[in-house]
Formats: C-alpha cells, sequence, structure tokens
C-alpha cells in the first residue's frame, strides 16, 4: 500500500482516501470483471475475424472431436480451440510442430479466465494467398453450376479405349497404365502428354482434354497428376482447365495428388479418385475379377438348368404313368356314359312334366263341361233368345204376342208369346 492511501468499504462500495482526497469505486466479483473482459474483446471488430500464424504445441485431439492446442512463435503462446464441426473438413491431421495459419476470433473463456483463440479454418502455412484464390473461384464456379451434381455422369461399365491426360515423364502415368494394364490388359490407353505444373500448365491441360474429345469411340478420360505442394498442384485450380472439364462430351475422372488433396478440377469432373491409381481402379473394372464372376455366373447357370431338368423330368415320368395318358378312352366313355344318363333323366322328367300337364289339362276340361251350357241342356234345360238374338232372363221383359227362339240339345222352336206370367224361381 502506498503511504498515504487509505481503504474503507461500505457494502460493495470502496472509499479510497489519498493525501486528503476521496473516491468511491465499486467492488465487482472475479464473474463480472471476466464478463467484462469477454464483451470488450467480442465486440473489437479486429478480433472478431483475425488470421494468425504460429507452430502448433500441445496438441490434442479430445474423444468429443474437439482439438485443443496452443500456437506459438518465438516470443509468444496463444491457447486454440477448434470444435469438431469445425475440423472436420481439415484436409491435413494438425500435429505438434507443424507451422500453420488459422481464422477465428478472439474471446475469454471464463472458468480459466484464459483469452482464447476460436479457429473456424485452419491450413499449413505458406498457402494462404492461394488458398484465398482457390476460394474465390471455387465460389464463383459453384454458383455458375459447374459442381452440380445433377448434371455429372455416369462413367461406362466396361469401356474399350481411356484417354490420359498427364504429363508423360511423370509417375501419375507409369501408376495408371501399370494398373489398368494388370486389371483390363484389352483396354486401349492413349496418352495426351501435357505439362501439369508451370506458368504453361493450364492451357496444355486445357487444349489436351478439348485434344481428347476428338479421338473416335474414346470412353473416359483421366485427367491429373502426382501429389505435391499446392503450387505444384496449381494448375488444376484454374479457371481454363476447371471450364475445359466441364464442357467436355466425354466423361472426366479427375486424379490430382494425394488422397488429401483436393482442386478445383476435382469438383468439376464426373468421378473424383483420391490418386491416379484409383483413378486408374475406378475407370476399369478388374478382369480376373470379372473372369471369376463370369465363371460364377456360368456354374450357377449350369447347375440351374440341370436342377430344372431333373425336376421337369420326374414331373414327365409323372404324367407319363398318368391314367388318362396310358387309356384316354376311358375318359370319353365315362362322359359319354354321364350324357347318357343326363339325356334318360331329362326323358324322364319330360314324361312327368308331360302327364302332369296333361292331367292338368283334363281337370280343365271337365270343369269347363261342367260349366258348358250345353251340359245344362243335356238335363233337360233350353235357352230363349227374342228377335234380337239376346239370351232371355227374366219373363218380365217380354210381352204377349211376342216371337221368340227356344234353342234345345237337337235343335231350335220358334215360338210366339200367348201370356207372361211372372214367377221367380232363383234367389233376390
Amino acid at each position: 500500500m502506498r503511504v498515504g492511501r487509505k481503504f474503507d468499504s461500505f457494502q460493495g462500495i470502496i472509499i479510497v482516501k489519498y493525501f486528503g482526497r476521496i473516491t468511491f469505486m465499486k467492488i465487482i466479483s472475479v464473474t463480472q470483471l471476466t464478463g467484462y473482459i469477454k464483451e470488450k474483446l467480442e465486440s473489437d471488430l479486429v478480433l472478431s475475424n483475425v488470421w494468425v500464424r504460429g507452430e502448433i504445441s500441445n496438441f490434442k485431439h479430445h474423444s468429443s472431436g474437439h482439438m485443443y492446442f496452443t500456437l506459438k512463435d518465438q516470443a509468444s503462446a496463444l491457447r486454440c480451440v477448434m470444435f469438431k464441426s469445425r475440423n472436420s473438413s481439415l484436409a491435413f491431421l494438425p500435429q505438434d510442430g507443424m507451422a500453420v495459419i488459422a481464422r477465428g476470433y478472439v474471446t475469454v473463456y471464463e472458468r480459466d479466465g484464459q483469452y482464447q483463440l476460436y479457429i473456424e479454418e485452419m491450413h499449413r502455412q505458406g498457402i494462404g494467398a492461394l488458398y484465398m484464390a482457390f476460394l474465390q473461384l471455387k465460389e464463383k464456379l459453384e454458383k455458375e453450376g459447374l459442381f452440380d451434381q445433377g448434371r455429372k455422369r455416369q462413367l461406362p461399365a466396361f469401356p474399350a479405349k481411356v484417354g490420359v491426360v498427364t504429363s508423360p515423364t511423370g509417375a501419375a502415368v507409369r501408376d495408371i497404365i501399370t494398373v489398368i494394364n494388370r486389371r483390363s490388359p484389352q483396354v486401349h490407353v492413349i496418352l495426351v502428354p501435357v505439362a501439369v505444373q508451370g506458368d504453361e500448365a493450364p492451357v496444355q491441360i486445357a487444349r489436351g482434354i478439348e485434344l481428347a474429345n476428338t479421338i473416335e469411340d474414346l470412353d473416359v478420360i483421366i485427367v491429373g497428376r502426382g501429389g505435391g505442394s499446392i503450387e505444384e498442384l496449381w494448375a488444376f485450380n484454374t479457371e481454363m482447365v476447371a471450364r475445359s472439364i466441364y464442357e467436355s462430351r466425354v466423361p472426366v475422372v479427375s486424379a490430382v495428388g494425394h488422397e488429401t488433396d483436393f482442386t478445383i478440377a476435382d469438383f468439376v469432373a464426373d468421378k473424383r479418385a483420391p490418386t491416379p491409381s484409383a483413378a486408374a481402379e475406378t475407370v476399369v473394372p478388374d478382369y480376373v475379377e470379372i473372369q471369376k464372376y463370369v465363371s460364377a455366373l456360368s456354374q450357377r447357370l449350369v447347375s440351374g438348368t440341370r436342377n430344372k431338368i431333373a425336376v421337369f423330368t420326374e414331373k414327365f415320368h409323372r404324367v407319363r404313368e398318368n391314367r388318362v395318358l396310358k387309356r384316354p378312352k376311358d375318359e370319353l366313355y365315362r362322359k359319354i356314359q354321364d350324357v347318357d344318363y343326363l339325356t334318360r333323366r331329362l326323358g324322364q322328367s319330360m314324361l312327368i312334366q308331360l302327364n302332369g300337364k296333361k292331367t292338368g289339362l283334363a281337370l280343365l276340361v271337365s270343369r269347363l263341361d261342367d260349366l258348358s251350357p250345353l251340359a245344362t241342356m243335356k238335363r233337360g234345360y233350353s235357352i230363349c233368345r227374342d228377335s234380337r238374338g239376346q239370351v232371355i232372363k227374366e219373363a218380365k221383359k217380354l210381352n204377349a204376342g211376342e216371337d221368340i227362339e227356344v234353342l234345345l240339345l237337337d235343335g231350335s222352336l220358334d215360338c210366339r208369346v200367348e201370356r207372361v206370367k211372372e214367377e221367380y224361381y232363383g234367389k233376390k
């Protein structure tokens, strides 16, 4: 404590007395102070998006997937965190002693009270400017649709002619030819020699792809080279090469660098292979494996055919022993017998029906006879009709002196009414 300074505190306020001057200051907690510093750091525009260069040390890849390490140079060290959601897209595995450049934002980890760099992207040192150019071109071509999955074509299953656009002296062409000759020796490989690095490389690669498209009956094109630094692979990150791949009428397989190397050509090509050797394996099938597969199919076909023949042979023998084939007329005779039986039943049924109808008819005739006037006349009755031929039912409808006709069973009588006597014999 300095001489002449005195401290008193009261309800969260500190009173500082210094040579007669009194100053009131608020007392805050460690958490409050840390939060204040955190807010200041996060509000700084420079610290919200900063690129930092340094060497990795104390690298730890946690089981959660997050990465914790320190970036240091000759004079200072900076604690860093790269969460799983960010480091999953890294094209390399960070290691202690590796020089990198990283982009992120600075804030305070409040529990420890230490500031940290929260990294959003990281690259090996030396590719910063080129990588920025790579990202800008990638974004441009992606917006134009050069990377669309819908436009990518299927590779032919059994190519007969393969074009290779690469350096004639590099290891890549030897690897491609070796793999193709081993897997499918009948495939014809056509080399289109080009420079794969240097100022002239983009022009030569683009022209090589155009030339390959003029080759008659070419099935697929492999474009690539062996591994190298980003500067050495840069020809495949140029717009000229990207557009030549996009405009190719023949499907293109990119094979640039090693498995972890990605170029613009990889995004445009119909298929990306991690290495030139892998490209050759992708393009042509393994002839030996195909022979084995065909042989297996042939054996299955023969075995299946034999099984089918055996099944049909057994069915044939069963059918041949069938009674229908041995005595085919038996079934015909049985059907004839059935027809005869049905015919007899039909005749009997018709006779029964006819007799029934006859009996009914006789009954109706008998009933009609009973109702017939002739039957009545046979019992001694007669029918009287007036001069108009109308049957006379009532005596009161006749007058004395009127002529009438009397019908008998065997003839008729012409009579004249002498007198009318009304007597009723029926029911009223």
